[in-house]
């Protein structure tokens, strides 16, 4: 079992709708957490990847392979615990 699972998306606005998409899918999951990771090197906000970090357990209605597919509908993916 994974301590989170952690959705790597492109920009901010990937980040919250994906979050927004997973909350209303999936009403029992936990509030999705969004974090701003820089890139090793930059500073420019432009230049960062946006976090989506879910909490164990997910509801029975949402596998990870699911979330994989979530993440690539925005183009980014599921980072692997």
């Amino acid at each position: 079992m994974t301590d989170h699972y952690v959705l790597v998306l492109p920009d901010r606005d990937a980040a919250e709708a994906l979050a927004e998409q997973l909350s209303a899918s999936h009403p029992a999951l936990p509030e999705p957490e969004l974090h701003r990771e820089a890139l090793a090197g930059e500073d420019d906000a432009e230049d960062a990847q946006w976090l989506v970090v879910l909490e164990p357990p997910l509801p029975a209605t949402l596998t990870p392979a699911e979330l994989g597919e979530l993440a690539a509908a925005y183009e980014g993916w599921l980072e692997d615990a």
